[in-house]
């Protein structure tokens, strides 16, 4: 039994999410890869919001397990908060909920140093969440990181203090932030009792035993694949691999592990932070798709950039990610366009191409396709034949550009507006 995958194919809030929690009863198993609670994914259902950060989005499903792999990094504080919202909704996790020893904490000081790091750029900035995940994967390669199974040890203090000392040494470089070292300290100390009531695993081991029992694991991605640290707009990116591989070293399988590769778009574009967005709308248009599409970060609260659907940056991701199966997500916030853009290639020194490049600039011409809106709800459609036409025509139109079939279109933000064209597996 292979691991199938689902992540983003753009900047990150693509619905990830809405489609895991949809997918999970197809599970055995939800297991995130990497990221940390600089993600935000939001589920509706039942009339309720939930956002998760680093809890599986299979969690919302009843006798599915949900493992947090040693890709992902935690801060015990947010973790001990979203813990609390679970149980506020009733939702039974014990024994459902298990934790890699291997996966690396977030202190206080890598959230501070953030911070600190982020205001020493200036104009510079490269959009932090400020959520203390870049430092936490520096200290991770620089081999000086705490990890979820250090906490078990009996000089997990005096390892906590060595690493804090490093962190202030280093701040003395950088400029003054406001930042409560000590009360978050407290807090941080605090939230380790429901960390360690959570079961902490071996979870290569846990993850291969259960594909060796023929268990269907789902692997879930935080962020997009335009945000990788390889492949993504660097600098303007997160800390880890956000990509189909990054499964097998956030989980600890082998490549011959990975199955169906389910990747997830908007059907036009976002961006938080900063950053190249060769499609991002500077006029009404894009504050039109902003307002429409509700497009405020579910983690920061940042106002999202917006533009329209960019093929040669899918084409990029899909490439990347081995994908082999699209889902479209947040179509019905286009139901009020007369007139839908395709961006079907980048112009560079006046030649036209569909290969993204080294270093996207931050401004540069593009072509488009037009598209007929459908100007109506879509409210009600259960089936793809009960779209309106043209809703119909562009959704066939960027699966023959994409050459991937698309499985799956969602119109609208509760689990049940999701529309379903084939079978995922």
């Amino acid at each position: 039994m292979n691991i199938d995958v689902i992540l983003g194919l753009q900047w990150g809030d693509e619905g990830k999410g809405k489609i895991v929690d949809y997918l999970a009863d197809r599970y055995d198993v939800v297991a995130r890869f990497q990221g940390g609670p600089n993600a935000g994914h939001t589920l509706v259902f039942d009339g309720k919001k939930y956002v998760l950060h680093t809890i599986p989005s299979g969690v919302f499903r009843e006798n599915l397990i949900n493992l947090i792999g040693n890709g992902v990094v935690i801060d015990p504080i947010t973790f001990e908060r979203e813990l609390k919202n679970l149980d506020a909704a009733d939702v039974d996790y014990a024994e459902r909920l298990f934790l890699s020893q291997k996966a690396h904490l977030i202190l206080p000081t890598h959230r501070l140093l953030d911070a600190a790091n982020e205001a020493a750029k200036g104009k510079s900035k490269i959009g932090s969440t400020l959520r203390g995940i870049g430092p936490t994967y520096m200290d991770r390669t620089g081999r000086n990181g705490l990890r979820v199974g250090d906490i078990n040890r009996p000089d997990f203090k005096e390892r906590y203090e060595r690493l804090k000392q490093k962190h202030l040494a280093i701040l003395t470089s950088l400029p003054n932030v406001d930042f409560d070292l000590e009360g978050e300290e407290k807090k941080w100390f605090a939230s380790m009792e429901a960390l360690r009531a959570i079961p902490q695993v071996n979870s290569e081991y846990f993850v291969n035993n259960c594909i060796k029992y023929g268990k269907r694991i789902l692997a879930e991605g935080a962020q997009g694949s335009m945000l990788d640290v390889d492949f993504g707009t660097y600098p303007y990116v997160t800390s880890s691999n956000t990509v189909t591989a990054g499964v097998c070293i956030g989980l600890g399988v082998s490549p011959d592990k990975i199955g169906e590769v389910i990747g997830i778009t908007k059907a036009y574009c976002t961006r938080v932070g900063g950053g190249p967005f060769p499609t991002e709308l500077f006029d009404e248009m894009g504050e039109l798709l902003r307002k429409e599409g509700h497009e405020f970060g579910a983690t920061t609260g940042r106002p999202r950039r917006c533009g329209w659907i960019d093929l040669p940056q899918l084409k990029y991701t899909i490439m990347l990610n081995g994908v082999t199966q699209l889902v479209v997500t947040k179509i019905d916030v286009l139901n009020i366009f007369k007139e839908l853009k395709v961006a079907t290639s980048y112009v560079i020194d006046g030649e036209a191409t569909e290969e993204v490049p080294y270093e996207l600039p931050n401004e540069m011409d593009l072509e488009f396709t037009n598209y007929p809106g459908w100007e109506q709800s879509l409210e009600g459609a259960t089936c793809f034949e009960e779209l309106p036409q043209a809703a119909r025509e562009y959704v066939d139109a960027l699966e023959a550009a994409l050459g991937v079939p698309i499985t799956m279109v969602s119109t609208g933000p509760d689990r049940k507006e999701l529309i379903t064209r084939t079978s995922v597996r």
